[in-house]
């Protein structure tokens, strides 16, 4: 049970480090995102000012697989380019060995202190930075902490006679050992977090200093893999930014191999304890990698391109454009991406309906089978937002944030619900009409024409409320509702008409013109929701729409 105990201790140590991590990255993100991505932005002028800013970028963040994933996103995109992107992780690589210089020093009376006002910060400060600021001194303080029950939980390790024996059996072989430890650190997503533990194991005496720096190889490798692995089934652009920096490490690593117990013995003048020789190694191994492949990104650019060639794809029209997963952490950020793809999928909803009326007028059944489809692409984007939508809502909304959200989900499940309305209904209408050879009257249809012009104006209208959340607008749209029940009654006076005249087209084509003008009022009436919301946080909205209620003198008269 002592050996259980122990490895319950070991693993909870780690996995409370690897939860202060996530703590500060999150914090961070969430309070500076925007500035943070703006800053790479600005970065990227050249080699040099990209390597600066990814220091800078990665010592915050405390973690060079965030950066890589972001700056994968980036390059998806086409935002920066591959060699820029490598000159940045190259600096992310050193950023994230001065957070594990800093800690790698007796800082544990530092650690209830920052969980203290992290934890008042974030429970009594409602402003958005300072609340995430808060979760940021939390995460730093459960750091602190963790290494300092670490340092405890492996004491007796130096005393187990197995684990002293499996370690014998590996002193010399550090190449399995910087095996072992690329496959931990891809398993825990952080470098940081591995060379920690390392640095304690070296500490308590349990590893020797030259194995010591084997593991670190691993950790810098594995590092680097994550962000890899993690990027496999994306965009080949967004996977050549983590497979360049996978290179540069591998290169550095496998170069470092045969001299590692020389470099022990040079660390160890510098510095004579053990622990700290594996975190200055970490920061060697950074930088001898910026050293090597700063001047050389555009060749390993290059190199990058030809193992991960672009290979020529049909464009999938059902796959989402801008919902960014790397943004997910931010969700100003996150919400703005779920608004441009619901734009995106409006845009196609628009063009359903428009071509919806062409198929009535010209009865091409092609036109029918090209709108079937069109909303199996909405019917995809719709699937994609509001799983986007759910993602986003697990971290921490703000009022203003939650009621966006509300909004966007709202407006997307009314925007999947028209493309139903014109496939389902609508098509099934038109083809009712193409199967028969029916012709509609050209007054009919002159009429049915006038009545979709204007509720596909409202569609525009309504992408526009959705997107300004302008009350005027928002106030027009409502009011259209009016006009549009005021036509369908005219339309239906305009038809009945015409069937009491005896018009032959007219009483073929009577059920289809009349249900097409409801279907048509049903699309308007959903447009028309998303301006509810809006004018109802304005106070612009009356509590109901009835007269208020008349005495009944009639019946008091008889008492």
């Amino acid at each position: 049970m002592h050996g259980v105990d122990t490895i319950l201790n070991v693993l909870g140590s780690v996995t409370l480090l690897l939860w202060g991590v996530r703590m500060v990255r999150t914090g961070l993100t969430r309070a500076f995102g925007g500035t943070l991505r703006r800053a790479i932005a600005a970065c990227s002028r050249n080699r040099f000012t990209a390597f600066v800013g990814g220091l800078g970028l990665t010592g915050l963040l405390q973690s060079s697989t965030a950066t890589a994933l972001l700056l994968a996103s980036f390059a998806g995109r086409g935002l920066i380019s591959l060699p820029i992107a490598l000159a940045v992780m190259l600096g992310a690589n050193v950023g994230t060995t001065l957070t594990s210089q800093v800690l790698s020093f007796d800082l544990g009376w530092l650690s209830p202190l920052l969980i203290a006002a992290g934890v008042i910060a974030f429970m009594t400060i409602d402003a958005d930075k300072p609340h995430h600021l808060g979760r940021v001194g939390i995460g730093l303080g459960l750091m602190l902490l963790s290494l300092k029950l670490l340092t405890a939980a492996i004491e007796p390790l130096r005393t187990s006679p197995s684990f002293i024996a499996a370690l014998a059996g590996m002193q010399d072989e550090y190449v399995i050992a910087a095996i072992l430890a690329t496959v931990a650190t891809w398993f825990i997503h952080s470098s940081l977090s591995a060379v920690l533990l390392i640095m304690s194991f070296a500490g308590s005496g349990i590893i020797s200093p030259a194995l010591a720096l084997a593991m670190v190889v691993g950790a810098n490798v594995g590092g680097a893999l994550a962000p890899y692995m993690d990027q496999s089934a994306t965009d080949i652009d967004a996977r050549r930014v983590p497979l360049a920096n996978l290179i540069s490490r591998l290169v550095i690593g496998v170069a470092f191999m045969p001299f590692l117990v020389p470099v022990a013995h040079w660390l160890a003048l510098l510095e004579p304890s053990v622990a700290r020789a594996a975190v200055n190694f970490h920061s060697v191994f950074s930088v001898v990698a910026a050293l090597v492949f700063l001047p050389l990104i555009e060749p390993v650019a290059a190199l990058c391109r030809r193992l991960l060639p672009a290979k020529p794809v049909a464009d999938d029209p059902g796959k989402p454009r801008h919902l960014d997963p790397n943004v997910l952490d931010t969700p100003a950020e996150a919400l703005g991406c779920a608004l441009r793809e619901t734009l995106a999928l409006g845009d196609r909803v628009a063009d359903m309906l428009r071509q919806s009326i062409e198929v009535f007028e010209h009865s091409d059944p092609k036109a029918v089978r090209a709108i079937e489809h069109a909303d199996n692409v909405v019917d995809s984007l719709y699937e994609a937002i509001k799983l986007y939508l759910i993602q986003t809502s697990r971290t921490d909304l703000g009022e203003e944030e939650g009621r966006r959200y509300v909004e966007i989900l709202t407006f997307t499940t009314n925007l999947e619900h028209i493309g139903d309305i014109i496939d389902k209904n609508l098509m099934e209408l038109a083809a009712k009409k193409i199967k028969n050879r029916y012709v509609f009257s050209v007054e009919g249809l002159a009429e049915l024409k006038a009545f979709h012009s204007r509720v596909l104006e409202n569609l525009r209208l309504a992408l526009n409320v959705f997107t300004t959340r302008d009350i005027a607008l928002a106030r027009r749209l409502v009011a259209e509702k009016a006009v549009i029940r005021e036509a369908e009654a005219r339309a239906a006076d305009s038809h009945f008409a015409r069937l009491r005249e005896g018009r032959p087209e007219s009483i073929e084509t009577s059920s289809i013109h009349m249900d097409v003008i409801r279907d048509l009022k049903r699309i308007n009436g959903h447009l028309a929701s998303v301006a509810y919301p809006i004018l109802e946080a304005a106070g612009e909205l009356a509590d109901t729409r009835l007269k208020a209620a008349q005495p009944l003198r009639d019946a008091h008269a008889g008492s």
